[in-house]
């Protein structure tokens, strides 16, 4: 049963110990009180804000599990707290584990002072479930992508259109590096595992995953320095840094150019351009 009262207290009072800069906003100088608006924490949280205003007040219709999640998340929520959450929403907390969507804190902060840098986080399936703006203007809006899609390994093999973001040269070697990643999960996750069921539907579909599949190779890694194929501004050379939550086996990869350098310049362009509809682009991983 909802506990709407207390459902009410603890949003007002997370909403009021967050501050802007904690969340990427700008604080602006008419900003008379600490802590965020109700319409900010509603925009984070992809809802209206007469909703969660209902919420806070305690009135309104039991909110659903994608509610909860999506609140939770909008409010940088701890796994503590977003199970806390759950309950007192009346609903059960989603099971934990490195197939969980939820992102921690610590790598939210990272990725919101992130936002002038092609930034994204992934799950071990290299699923994205956050971008920086100059991600999406980089490889493209990786929301759009629903079921085995969400992962690029899926896509590398089912989408003839995921690797043309990547110079042809450098496509092999991705293709054994995802290959082999995924073997590395499966084993790691055991029968019955999403990282399985991935690995038999691509077993199914694609004759040159079946190929890398029975060469048994673990333990590749990609390079630290790869290359991109942009549509509008060419070909671009980035350093990709990686920062490992290990509860929840999310990696922020963060693409960098060398200060000076031609692909610098062209980062510096994307962010002219700003993050476009670029429907043959994959997200990066």
């Amino acid at each position: 049963m909802i506990d709407r009262p207390g459902l009410a207290t603890f949003l007002s009072h997370r909403r009021h110990q967050l501050q802007p800069e904690d969340v990427g906003l700008p604080r602006g100088p008419r900003r008379r009180t600490d802590g965020l608006r109700r319409e900010e924490v509603a925009a984070l949280c992809n809802m209206s804000t007469d909703y969660y205003a209902r919420l806070e007040r305690g009135v309104g219709p039991q909110p659903s599990e994608q509610m909860i999640a999506a609140i939770a998340q909008g409010l940088h929520l701890s796994l503590d707290e977003r199970d806390h959450v759950f309950r007192l929403a009346g609903r059960t907390p989603p099971a934990r584990g490195a197939h969980g969507d939820h992102v921690g804190p610590g790598l939210l902060r990272i990725l919101d002072r992130l936002q002038d840098t092609p930034a994204e986080i992934i799950n071990e399936l290299g699923e994205t479930l956050r971008q920086t703006p100059m991600a999406v203007a980089l490889n493209g809006d990786a929301s759009r992508f629903i079921g085995d899609d969400r992962s690029l390994g899926y896509r590398w093999f089912t989408d003839p259109t995921a690797s043309a973001a990547y110079p042809p040269a450098d496509r092999r070697l991705l293709s054994r590096v995802y290959a082999a990643g995924l073997r590395e999960v499966v084993t790691m996750r055991g029968p019955g595992s999403r990282a399985e069921r991935l690995a038999n539907a691509l077993l199914e579909r694609s004759e040159d995953f079946r190929e890398l599949w029975a060469a048994q190779e673990v333990g590749l890694r990609p390079t630290e320095v790869k290359r991109f194929l942009h549509p509008e501004v060419g070909e671009l050379e980035l350093h990709c840094q990686t920062l490992l939550d290990p509860d929840q086996s999310h990696r922020l990869l963060v693409y960098t150019a060398e200060p000076g350098s031609e692909s610098s310049e062209k980062l510096r362009l994307l962010a002219v351009i700003g993050a476009q509809s670029l429907p043959g682009l994959a997200a990066g991983s």
